[in-house]
């Protein structure tokens, strides 16, 4: 039988809820039921931070507190955490740590982002990393927008806060708080609401095969942090969620030392580490996945899944040669990530089947992997292009060529014309590169819209293929990949190299 209530952590105590309807956001449950206001509506997709609460769970044995958007997380969602809002961090009349560092520094003026600032510094507070710099206080903070006190106080107030260790009423009864995590985990499915409406959270494949096979027409729910725009932006009129958040082994990391295996709830925030390990291009990719709060609640599988032209993870995986392994009731199968993507928002997806895993082989000792991302922003924006570049070299020869683009097609797709023109050249000859980037103009045809015009996307993208061949050919590099506002010292270069002339 079902459990029909979802059930959670708050101020020590066991809260169930249920009743509730399947569209119901977390930030409406706290200010229209629980009465909980100090969480505010900003922007109402997960952009501006106000809404900013933290969820406390277990991960690999250990207890962390993850800041995510209450305005598009739904309310099921936080069944078998701990909820952490603003409101519960004074103790006794005594402000947090954190609270009182950001009244000394005299880090809030109007006060509307100040919730969310501070539940995103309690975040960073117990996140256990010592000393925290302010490039880690900066990255806490990329998900939140303060529009008039301005970041300097902000950060000043963090600096001083986060770099002690933790010692607050958390860090004190964080054995108990992790008994009570295990005494509330379930092994029941949940289903609360109708046939006609309801919010599911099947606790196995197997379930979960079932349930998708009753109802195809529901929609999957992984991190939520696309899905909850389609309720708050578009309105869209969903009424049957199926949440993968507590289906056992879908949130499974395996790493051998051939592939690296990703089951489709790990969180990106999860994946970064496992990633970065595999080429610290994808390392740096993932830190610029949008803020820590997208991060925290976003998946790799539900990225995949979206089928999004624009998304960052799936080029660079086509690269890598990722392979997806997908179910249908009882009936599994696995497809090169590359042959997923059919149309715009159209993916190679059977009648009630999902995503189960990713598995990203890992690059050889004459692998070299390039990847940037090019966006108006440094932190939390969507790319105008981005490339991902693999080349297998031997002996100075490109002997292998995988290059795929986001943002230049309906799909994330392939540069076939460019990998041919590379293939059996030598990687230095700069006269090579320039007919690779005009070939770009027989596999790409961009259009023009709000982040770019077409002929800006190809010009750009003729650069990054210019830019990753030079590099790999042992021309200065960057410590980042992200072409955006930061800049950062060349690292020095092995040698020169001949690069030919192309648009800045």
């Amino acid at each position: 039988m079902a459990r029909s209530t979802i059930r959670f952590l708050r101020r020590s105590r066991v809260v169930e809820v249920g009743g509730f309807s399947s569209r119901t956001t977390l930030l409406d449950w706290l200010r229209e039921q629980n009465r909980s206001v100090g969480t505010k509506e900003g922007c109402a997709e997960g952009d501006c931070g106000a809404c900013t609460v933290v969820l406390g769970r277990v991960r690999e044995g250990r207890l962390v507190y993850e800041p995510v958007n209450a305005c598009i997380l739904l309310l099921g969602q936080i069944d078998g955490a701990e909820l952490i809002t603003v409101e519960d961090l004074a103790q006794r009349g005594e402000l947090h740590p954190v609270q009182a560092s950001m009244v000394a520094h005299h880090g809030s003026q109007c006060g509307y982002c100040t919730p969310g600032i501070v539940m995103s510094l309690f975040s960073l507070y117990h996140e256990g990393a010592r000393p925290v710099t302010r490039e880690g206080v900066c990255d806490a903070l990329a998900g939140n927008l303060c529009r008039c006190t301005g970041y300097r106080p902000i950060i000043d107030a963090a600096l001083e806060a986060c770099g002690q260790e933790a010692d607050d009423v958390f860090s004190q009864r964080r054995q108990a708080t992790v008994q009570a995590l295990a005494d509330l985990a379930s092994e029941e499915d949940l289903f609360v609401g109708d046939d006609r409406s309801f919010f599911a959270a099947p606790a196995s494949e197997d379930a979960l095969a079932s349930l998708l096979s009753e109802h195809p027409e529901a929609t999957l729910l992984a991190g939520g942090t696309d899905v909850g725009l389609w309720l708050t932006k578009a309105l869209a009129p969903l009424r049957k969620f199926i949440w993968l958040g507590r289906v056992r082994g879908l949130d499974e990391i395996h790493d051998t030392p051939e592939v690296l295996g990703l089951g489709a709830m790990v969180s990106h925030a999860r994946a970064l580490p496992s990633l970065a390990a595999i080429d610290p291009d994808l390392g740096e990719l993932m830190r610029r996945f949008g803020a820590q709060q997208v991060r925290a609640s976003g998946t790799v599988g539900g990225n995949i899944a979206n089928g999004s032209p624009i998304g960052d993870l799936a080029p660079a995986l086509i690269v890598m040669g990722a392979i997806l392994e997908l179910r249908q009731g009882p009936n599994r199968r696995t497809l090169a990530l590359e042959n997923f993507f059919v149309a715009y928002r159209r993916q190679d997806k059977r009648h009630a089947e999902y995503l189960r895993s990713i598995l990203v082989p890992k690059p050889g000792p004459a692998d070299h992997v390039r990847i940037f991302k090019v966006t108006k922003r440094f932190d939390e924006d969507i790319s105008a292009v981005m490339m991902a570049m693999r080349l297998t070299i031997q002996d100075g020869r490109i002997v292998g060529a995988r290059i795929a683009f986001g943002g230049m097609a309906a799909t994330p797709k392939r540069a076939n014309a460019v990998e041919h023109a590379l293939l059996d050249s030598q990687i230095g000859e700069g006269s090579v590169w320039a007919v690779a980037a005009e070939a770009l103009a027989r596999d790409f045809t961009p259009v023009d819209d709000h982040r770019a015009s077409a002929a800006y996307r190809l010009q750009v993208a003729k650069n990054l293929v210019v830019k990753a061949l030079a590099e790999i050919a042992g021309a200065p590099t960057s410590a980042t990949r992200i072409i955006g506002h930061r800049t950062v010292p060349p690292q020095e270069t092995s040698g020169p190299v001949a690069q030919p002339e192309f648009a800045p």
